[in-house]
């Protein structure tokens, strides 16, 4: 029994020390290319459904490629998703309506849906937390978790907007990735 104990130990132990326990689904995982590499995403269906469906589709679409990050504030976070790169554009599909949950909070690697003061006006901007932004919980749908590559979002060009904004190289779900 002690031995089986002390293996169970050591398993969960190497499981922390890689940073993920469990294998990710790639329908519901997000590749986000950015200029200093990968960033890996979780898609959390569970907890908004209609977002990450909406995240996947305009994925697919190849919409978000080339996208800038037109608002970025240190120690908050990035915001990306508009084609106009003001701030003030979307996508031509209908706007999503809110997924606000108290299962999860908006820490660092968090990343939600921007919108108006509208709740329902989600449509294809979404932000990345550089640090905890619980103020926003309940009150922004959240609809995913960085797992691998925050490093790389925090080399993001900050400004609103940034003189020289960085932009999304390519982005994908991972079970569509080549």
């Amino acid at each position: 029994m002690r031995g089986l104990m002390a293996a169970f130990v050591a398993l969960f132990a190497l499981a922390g020390l890689s940073g993920k326990a469990f294998a990710l689904d790639p329908e519901n995982t997000i590749y986000l290319d950015l200029k200093d590499g990968r960033v890996v995403i979780e898609l959390l269906p569970e907890i908004a459904p209609k977002h990450a469906e909406r995240i996947k589709e305009l994925t697919r679409e190849g919409f978000y490629d080339g996208i800038v990050f037109h608002r970025v504030i240190p120690g908050f976070m990035a915001q990306t998703g508009d084609p106009t790169g003001t701030g003030m554009g979307g996508s031509f599909k209908p706007d999503v309506e809110a997924e606000f949950t108290d299962k999860e909070s908006f820490t660092r690697g968090a990343v939600g849906m921007a919108r108006s003061s509208d709740p329902d006006s989600a449509n294809s901007q979404f932000f990345i937390c550089f640090d905890d932004a619980s103020f926003l919980d309940e009150n922004y749908t959240l609809f995913g978790r960085v797992v691998e590559g925050m490093e790389y979002v925090d080399n993001i060009t900050p400004g609103e907007p940034p003189s020289n904004p960085d932009k999304i190289v390519k982005m994908q779900v991972a079970a569509d990735a080549n």
